[in-house]
């Protein structure tokens, strides 16, 4: 049984290492046919975009890269209603500082791992 030990708690170890280093894979169903956008769904897309564009942060930027309004208007004048929606559907999935859902593993792995390495070395901590 002791020797069991170990081995079940370097099984873990690598289980839950394998485990925290898999990559996220988003998978769905495509359709097999074109869907039409109604004339409401480009204007609420439009608008969701206007709203992302005039930020101050996005503002700025597009100005430091020499666009100015009226060049930004036109480009979206000139989108398809597909681009579009499609523009409108990545700004809903942009995280600006990310989920912390990465962080949180990697930080309990090595807690983990620490506590792991001083239980199967024998050590003790006391608390005074």
């Amino acid at each position: 049984m002791k020797k069991m030990k170990p081995l079940l708690i370097w099984y873990l170890v690598g289980a839950m290492f394998v485990i925290g280093i898999t990559p996220k894979c988003f998978a769905g169903f495509s359709p097999s046919e074109v869907i039409a956008l109604s004339p409401a769904d480009r204007t609420g897309d439009l608008e969701k975009l206007q709203n992302f564009l005039e930020t101050k942060m996005v503002r700025e930027r597009l100005r430091d890269l020499g666009f100015t309004p009226e060049e930004i208007r036109m480009k979206l004048s000139d989108l398809s209603d597909a681009q579009i929606h499609q523009l409108a559907m990545n700004l809903d999935e942009m995280r600006v500082a990310g989920d912390g859902v990465g962080l949180f593993i990697v930080v309990f792995l090595v807690v983990a791992l620490i506590v792991l390495i001083i239980y199967a070395t024998g050590h003790k901590i006391v608390l005074k």
